[in-house]
């Protein structure tokens, strides 16, 4: 069901194209045996520049995924990469879909250290970046 909820959540937000979401992994488990009302899903995608290596990749995605870790008002994380057969990704390759229980745990989340040290790992990397959040049940 959260493999359907995200490929429907990615196509309605994305108006560059389609993405969908390859060995998706959730990287932290946080979530009551209720769960939250609602949450706060905050989408990013990243289209690296050309020359990138696999090993440079790899590196930002352990990276990306030691922050649950790092920086407690992320809720919940799940990434992957675009498996589209649409063509409309625009060099988009991969998404990460963090999750935060609030407005203020985004705003404790972007000025974090450990987030600006990982934007000092990717930002070299990055072509282009596209960021979208939205409310969800």
């Amino acid at each position: 069901m959260m493999r359907n909820f995200l490929y429907l959540s990615i196509g309605m937000v994305l108006l560059a194209g389609c993405v969908s979401v390859h060995e998706t992994r959730h990287v932290t488990e946080k979530k009551t045996v209720e769960g939250p009302d609602r949450v706060l899903r905050h989408v990013v995608l990243f289209k690296f520049k050309d020359g990138t290596t696999d090993q440079q990749i790899k590196q930002i995605e352990e990276a990306f995924c030691a922050l649950p870790n790092k920086v407690d008002a992320i809720y919940d994380l799940e990434w992957g990469t675009n498996v589209s057969v649409e063509g409309r990704s625009e060099g988009f390759t991969h998404c990460f879909l963090v999750t935060f229980l609030s407005e203020a745990d985004r705003a404790e989340y972007l000025p974090h250290p450990d987030h600006k040290a990982f934007g000092k790992i990717v930002g070299p990397h990055l072509d282009k970046v596209l960021v979208v959040d939205y409310w969800t049940r």
